[in-house]
């Protein structure tokens, strides 16, 4: 009896499609696009989906280079991979979206050359704008992800070990703006009413709260408009702040703060203050101990070495992802060297020899751990009483 995780045949169906995925991933690199203007990479994404079966909506929730695929095998649990394709300016795909968007891609082309060998539904969710507002988001909000079993993206890494899951803080954005009253600055400065001085104020009281921080806050802003001369009194500031915590619960009450930080800075100067979201709120990460476990039973079989969670220092919209479903995000490494993401050595990494290779070997975990969901119901409900459990928790905290 075979007690292989990852069934031979689900190996043969991934290398089957292995050059079609590099060629994407090459193409990719070679194309980048920004975030929300990926119109050629969803589209060839979309094409390889049609062809390897999957049923395609196109644009999807009215996001033009967002889609939604299915492949539908009858009753069963729904599974969900997530791919993304959106690029950095100046640097192209240097955080390797072209690489662990591709695995993706394969992975679900892999499912669909064994789609007799389980039930269910396999959804493929192309997720624009990573980089920037993050298409997860809204997708999450929406529902997109709720009553899945699963829903996984690898995202590429590097020096040689993977990691089981990603981390992350959860992230909120203000455009944070001051208006007062203008005034020469010589001749009538107390006929003025100063903005600019009400956000550096606002900065300062946000620098005084910081000793009551936990660990895990991370707070920092820049001012974006701060007067146009000198010799006028500013009657317009305005400040992007970012703010980032371990939990929701946290991240709640780190707002509070920061809107009474600007609002008292406001009052002092006699000035009005309004908030306008930079973007939708990220979320952090719910961790499914279960889950990580099963991914690491799957790196053992093949031979992958793996080191510890790391703490979380940024953010993803994965995490919007986990507060609706069992989500995971592994890290693969596409190289053996301890390149950092967002490099250019780390973008030539996605189109090496390594890292075609890893290109089979993340879609073999990615398309491994989706057909055991699938397949094995005692480990699904496992994964899910898990997940509970760990929702709950961070709700609480």
């Amino acid at each position: 009896m075979d007690n292989r995780l990852i069934p031979p045949s689900l190996v043969e169906a991934v290398m089957k499609h292995h050059s079609e995925a590099v060629a994407l991933s090459d193409d990719l690199y070679a194309n980048p696009e920004l975030p929300d203007q990926e119109f050629r990479s969803s589209k060839k994404i979309v094409e390889m989906l049609e062809r390897g079966g999957y049923q395609v909506e196109y644009p999807y929730m009215g996001w033009p280079t967002a889609f939604r695929a299915v492949l539908d095998n009858g009753d069963g649990p729904s599974s969900a991979i997530m791919v993304e394709y959106d690029a950095l300016p100046g640097l192209g795909h240097a955080c390797g979206h072209n690489a662990h968007g591709s695995m993706a891609v394969l992975a679900a082309l892999a499912l669909a050359e064994i789609k007799e060998q389980f039930k269910g539904k396999v959804y493929v969710f192309g997720t624009p704008a990573e980089e920037e507002r993050g298409g997860k988001v809204p997708m999450a909000d929406q529902g997109a992800f709720d009553n899945m079993s699963l829903a996984i993206m690898i995202h590429s890494y590097s020096g040689g070990a993977a990691v089981a899951d990603m981390d992350v803080l959860s992230l909120k954005c203000y455009l944070v703006e001051f208006t007062g009253q203008s005034a020469h600055a010589a001749g009538a400065p107390w006929n003025g009413r100063n903005a600019l001085t009400a956000a550096r104020k606002f900065l300062d009281l946000v620098d005084a709260r910081r000793e009551g921080f936990t660990s895990d806050i991370r707070f920092s802003g820049v001012i974006l408009d701060g007067g146009k001369a000198p010799n006028i009194i500013p009657d317009r500031a305005l400040v992007r702040v970012e703010f980032r915590t371990g939990s929701m619960g946290r991240l709640s009450r780190l707002d509070e703060i920061v809107q009474k930080c600007a609002k008292g800075a406001a009052m002092a100067m006699d000035c009005e203050v309004s908030f306008t979201l930079g973007f939708d709120p990220f979320a952090d990460m719910v961790r499914v101990p279960a889950l990580e476990e099963g991914v690491i039973a799957l790196m053992d079989e093949m031979g992958q070495a793996h080191i510890a969670v790391d703490a979380p220092t940024g953010s993803s919209d994965v995490g919007n992802v986990s507060y609706r479903c069992p989500t995971i995000q592994p890290l693969w490494p596409l190289c053996q060297a301890p390149w950092a993401m967002h490099t250019v050595e780390f973008r030539e990494e996605t189109i090496s020899e390594t890292g075609h290779q890893a290109i089979a070997d993340g879609a073999k975990l990615i398309a491994g751990i989706t057909y055991r969901i699938l397949t094995d119901e005692p480990f699904r409900q496992q994964v899910r009483q898990s997940y509970e459990q760990a929702r709950a928790q961070k709700l609480a905290n």
